[in-house]
């Protein structure tokens, strides 16, 4: 998974949400299925099918990069909160329900930026690889070289999300989805697939729906404008509503470059996209778009996915001085990833005239004389099945 830079002995943390639509279209074009896939999605106003970004996972526990409005937590004496990047499901609902955490239990692993239990290992690694080209002729070896790559500890793997804009669109794309994930897994996740690297075992799907799926408290619609945080990048629409005044959000620049039978190597036009984590405020659920980013002169379109695939939140409780301290061992720990569906737009729509979402400042009191009883957060329910999810288990 190559960084920005494109430099080979770096690698990104994250299989952001353009990238794995690009792999689900290549795939979709060897299945014989790619115009029919384009024109359900990217060349759609409401697209069929939208994918999370591919998140880590080890064993049950599934990570999040966190809504921007809730985390980091105040500053501690022990950990550097803000170095996490990914965070367990239970910690981000204790922070939306104002709880704290208990310093004495967590840990940041710098490598893997995940925020993990202390003792417990973190999903992955960063590893070096070296490699050097040889000539079959004269059998002369350029130099060497090194790619940086992922190695996940066992039990460890990539999860993401994809949701269906309707039963019917479920119907329709369930399957391929299924298919086009499946292959993937033996002909591998980003580069260097011609080496082998990016393969997994076959994906494992379950069904269940948006939000439940996710978030065991599901967020009351109220207000004239709601929060949602995103799990994917977002291309947004100039018709979207949302509030950029308001919110917490993160832009971050996208390009790469092109594979196609008609011509690869050549770079992509670079655009900006609203990044995972971020949480926009808006009339209704952000949808996004898919932008032609071809080179000048390719011979056909190039669309870089925008598609917007974001829960429903509350704003975050105020929190005291004192707060309910949350460990790890009491901290409920999420259900292994499951594939959400969004329901029809009709369905989906935020009500009209409702009072507006206010984002404010965490309210600082004073500290009580005597701690409060630590009450554990409520378990997740369990999924019911309708839309599936995929997992990438360890390659």
């Amino acid at each position: 998974m190559g960084p920005a830079s494109g430099q080979r002995d770096q690698v990104d943390l994250i299989l952001h949400s353009d990238t794995l639509f690009s792999a689900v279209t290549h795939a979709m074009r060897l299945l014989g299925r790619m115009e029919a896939w384009l024109d359900a999605t990217a060349r759609e106003a409401t697209p069929a099918v939208v994918f999370s970004s591919l998140f880590p996972f080890t064993g049950d526990v599934r990570y999040f990069v966190p809504p921007r409005t809730a985390w980091p937590p105040p500053p501690s004496a022990k950990v550097r909160w803000k170095g996490a990047r990914f965070v367990p499901q239970g910690v981000v609902e204790a922070m939306l329900q104002g709880k704290a955490l208990n310093e004495d239990r967590w840990s940041v692993d710098g490598e893997s930026e995940c925020l993990v239990a202390s003792g417990r290992v973190a999903p992955f690694r960063i590893a070096l690889r070296s490699a050097a080209a040889v000539d079959r002729v004269t059998e002369a070896a350029a130099l060497p070289h090194q790619h940086a790559c992922l190695e996940f500890s066992p039990g460890s793997g990539l999860w993401c999300a994809a949701a269906f804009a309707s039963p019917a669109a479920r119907d329709e794309w369930n399957e391929p989805v299924r298919a086009a994930f499946r292959l993937l897994a033996d002909s591998g996740f980003g580069g260097e697939r011609s080496r082998g690297w990016g393969r997994s075992e076959a994906p494992e799907f379950r069904e269940g729906t948006l939000p439940n799926l996710l978030l065991s408290t599901p967020a009351p619609v109220n207000g004239d404008a709601s929060q949602f945080w995103l799990l994917s990048l977002f291309s947004p629409r100039p018709e979207e509503p949302v509030d950029w005044g308001r919110g917490s959000y993160h832009v971050t620049p996208r390009t790469g470059r092109v594979e196609s039978p008609a011509g690869s190597g050549a770079r992509k036009k670079s655009i900006d996209m609203v990044s995972e984590g971020s949480v926009l405020i808006s009339a209704s659920a952000p949808v996004g778009r898919a932008s032609d980013v071809a080179p000048e002169g390719h011979p056909h379109p190039v669309f870089q996915a925008g598609f917007a695939l974001s829960i429903r939140i509350a704003p975050p409780r105020p929190r005291a001085a004192a707060p309910e301290p949350v460990s790890a061992e009491e901290s409920p720990e999420p259900e292994f990833p499951e594939t959400p569906e969004i329901e029809p737009p009709e369905t989906a729509a935020v009500p009209p005239n409702v009072p507006e979402v206010q984002p404010a400042e965490v309210p600082r009191e004073e500290p009580p004389t005597e701690e409060p009883p630590f009450t554990e957060p409520e378990p997740e329910p369990e999924p019911s099945p309708e839309a599936p999810v995929p997992e990438a288990p360890e390659p």
